[in-house]
Parts: structure tokens; C-alpha cells; sequence
């Protein structure tokens, strides 16, 4: 049936994504208490959609029935991560409930009789919802001035994505949401994730980080939508299918590209991690260290006296208030008939150069190079404005 291939292929897909942002987490804080109760609750949600995966595309009911066991231990593994964020122990009554209830649920779930489905499905719904609503109370009203700010932060963080899934989970279940065409629980369940690593970067990189999920959610409902379009007889539901399995497709194959990509910059040292693993104490030391970065294999320094041609006396005005020239931006601010700025454009023509670093104006001292398109984004600018001032605060060869 359609809706059981979809229900299948969106909690694979939701598998996979929480594995990903687990070992993601894991590998960013290794040592970690909190993050280790975190990669735990990943770690069993993700086990849950897998073990529900595989049972409903292949009609095996044994591990339909296993998966319940961790469905029903979600809300101790929940409130456990509350604990940890709020570094205070919840109620016992509360840990008591949610152990007794966890472990009743789930072996009455595994070994209870197949006429109680329906009751064990409405009280195992009811239960996870209580579970997230409790924790959500908990972190909601904290005392803020007890905790420190990152710890806030990251607080919120944990509820936005709690609040972001509940909605979600309802559509698993089936005595709530009878009439859904496709259960969203895993897509939620990674829209979440998502949301909560993208929360845990800097401002800038936050609004980069939606703009490109927004891009991979809009992209792939559209993409879904085209490939239900090439049914005859597609229909709302047909239409629902497809826009969940490709979402929640996408957005599995941007967590694993995101974590590939921070595999693999990690062992690639940046410009600045060359630096400051280099022994080169003397600004030409480190201008040969910089040439071994393909960013700067292009670069070549320029004292004042290799620089006749272009008056250097001329170019020590304009550049006493600039440090990294870009050849886009001519010409900087002036008339683009001002002589400095025909010679500094002549100067950056002649070498083929895109930057000009200024380390001294008066005598002039700069390294031209070219920085290509591709690499020319707004972390290398921000590369090269750091490496500017460390070139600068060497000393020179003696």
C-alpha cells in the first residue's frame, strides 16, 4: 500500500537523520555529561523509527511489537535530558512514573495480547504526550538566574524542538489522527534536530543555516510534488505522501552532507590552524607557511622599493586607512580617475590579484594575490582580515 511504503520510507529516513545528528553531537562534545544523555534519547528515538521502518515495509509484526519498547521509554529519556539541562534532579514522583509507566507500556506492548492494540496505542499516545508536556513545563519555568547564559540557550533550543514536534508525533498514532495519509513523527522528529543544531551556531550562521533549510524543505516538497504529479490519478493524499518521503529524504541527506563535510574540514587544517600550529616566528616564515594554503599559493609580498612604477609616496595616503583591498570594490570609496586608485588597479591588473593585504602603509608593505571564485566567500574574507593582523604583529626577519 502507499501509505505504508511512505510511513516506512519517512521513519528510515528519520533513522538515519537522528543517527547522523547523534555521532554529529557526540563528536563535538565526547566527554560531555549532558551531551551524552542527549545522544542517548537520539539514539533510542532513532532505534524506535528504524525498528518501524523495517517492521511495516516488510509486514513484520515481532518487530512492530519490539519497537515498542523504546516508544514507550522516550519520555524517561526525555525527562532525563531535563534533568541534565536544568542540573537539578525532576520530582520522584515524577522519575518513578515515568520508569513504572515506560516499563509497564513497553512490555505490555511487546508481550501483551493483540485484542488490547487499540488501548495500548490511546495509552501509549497519552503517555508520550504527558511525558513532553511535563518537560516542557519543567524547562519553561526554570529560574533563569540559576543557570548561565549559554545554558539558557541551549535550553531554549531543546524546547523549540520539543515544542516543534509534538504536533508531529500525534499523526503516529493513529486512534488521534485517523484520517492522515502519512505518519509525520520521524519528519518532525528531524525537523527538530535540524532546528536544534542550527540554534547552536553564531547569529550569522543561524540565519544561514535556516535559509538553507528553508531552501531544502521548499525544494524538496516541490520535487515530491512533481513526482506525484506524474501519477494519473494522484490526490491529496498521494500529494501528502510524496512531500513527506522527499522532505524527510532531503533533509536525512543534508544531516549526513553536513557531517561528512565537518569529517572532512576537520582533517583539513584552515589557514589559521596552519598558523598556529606552524613553528614560523618572522613574517616571511609565515608568509611561506600561508603559500602552502591554496588560498595563498598566488600570494607574493611587495616592499616599497619593488613598487617604483606604481609611486609608492602617491599610494601611502590611500592606504593608510585600509587593510585588505578588494579588487570588486574599486575603486573604494574615491573617484575612479584618482591616481592612486588607477595605480592600485594597475598594480592589481598587472599581478592578476583579487586582494591586496596592506601590512604597512608608510613604508609601503603588501601581499597581493588572487583568491578564485570559489573560494571567495565571506569566511575567507574574515581569513584574510585575521591573517593581516597576525602578518602584522610579527617581527621582522633580524
Amino acid at each position: 500500500m502507499p501509505s505504508v511504503v511512505a510511513d516506512s520510507v519517512v521513519n528510515l529516513c528519520g533513522a538515519i537523520g537522528l543517527a547522523v545528528a547523534a555521532v554529529m553531537l557526540h563528536r563535538r562534545d565526547p566527554r560531555g555529561p549532558q551531551t551524552a544523555r542527549l545522544v542517548a534519547l537520539l539514539a533510542l528515538v532513532a532505534s524506535l523509527f528504524l525498528l518501524r521502518g523495517i517492521a511495516w515495509w516488510t509486514d513484520n509484526s515481532t518487530l512492530d511489537r519490539i519497537s515498542l519498547i523504546p516508544a514507550a521509554l522516550i519520555p524517561l529519556g526525555a525527562l532525563i535530558v531535563t534533568e541534565g539541562l536544568l542540573r537539578r534532579h525532576a520530582h520522584r514522583r515524577l522519575k518513578v512514573a515515568a520508569l513504572v509507566g515506560g516499563g509497564v507500556l513497553a512490555l505490555a506492548g511487546a508481550l501483551g495480547p493483540v485484542e488490547l492494540e487499540n488501548v495500548h496505542t490511546a495509552m501509549l499516545s497519552a503517555f508520550q504526550l504527558a511525558g513532553f508536556a511535563v518537560c516542557a513545563v519543567l524547562l519553561i519555568g526554570r529560574g533563569r538566574a540559576d543557570l548561565l547564559a549559554w545554558e539558557n540557550r541551549a535550553i531554549d533550543r531543546v524546547a523549540f524542538g520539543a515544542v516543534l514536534v509534538i504536533p508531529f508525533i500525534i499523526t503516529d498514532f493513529r486512534v488521534l489522527a485517523p484520517d492522515m495519509p502519512v505518519r509525520l513523527g520521524a519528519l518532525g522528529a528531524l525537523l527538530a534536530v535540524t532546528a536544534i543544531l542550527i540554534a547552536g551556531a553564531n547569529d550569522e550562521t543561524q540565519r544561514q543555516g535556516v535559509l538553507l533549510t528553508v531552501l531544502r524543505i521548499v525544494g524538496a516538497a516541490l520535487l515530491g510534488a512533481a513526482a506525484a504529479a506524474l501519477s494519473a490519478d494522484v490526490d491529496a493524499a498521494q500529494l501528502m505522501r510524496h512531500c513527506a518521503v522527499a522532505v524527510a529524504g532531503v533533509l536525512a541527506i543534508g544531516l549526513m552532507g553536513d557531517a561528512l563535510r565537518a569529517v572532512l574540514e576537520a582533517r583539513q587544517p584552515g589557514v589559521l590552524d596552519s598558523i598556529g600550529a606552524s613553528a614560523a616566528t618572522t613574517r616571511d616564515a609565515l608568509i611561506v607557511e600561508l603559500a602552502r594554503q591554496p588560498i595563498f599559493e598566488s600570494a607574493r609580498r611587495y616592499r616599497e622599493a619593488d613598487l617604483a612604477a606604481y609611486d609608492p609616496l602617491l599610494l601611502r595616503d590611500f592606504l593608510a586607512a585600509r587593510r585588505v583591498l578588494r579588487r570588486a570594490d574599486a575603486p573604494w570609496g574615491l573617484a575612479a580617475t584618482d591616481p592612486a586608485v588607477e595605480r592600485m588597479v594597475a598594480l592589481m591588473t598587472a599581478r592578476h590579484a583579487t586582494h591586496v593585504i596592506v601590512l604597512s602603509h608608510d613604508p609601503v608593505d603588501l601581499i597581493v594575490l588572487a583568491v578564485s571564485v570559489i573560494s571567495a566567500d565571506p569566511a575567507t574574507e574574515t581569513a584574510l582580515a585575521l591573517v593581516r593582523r597576525l602578518l602584522v604583529q610579527a617581527p621582522e626577519a633580524s
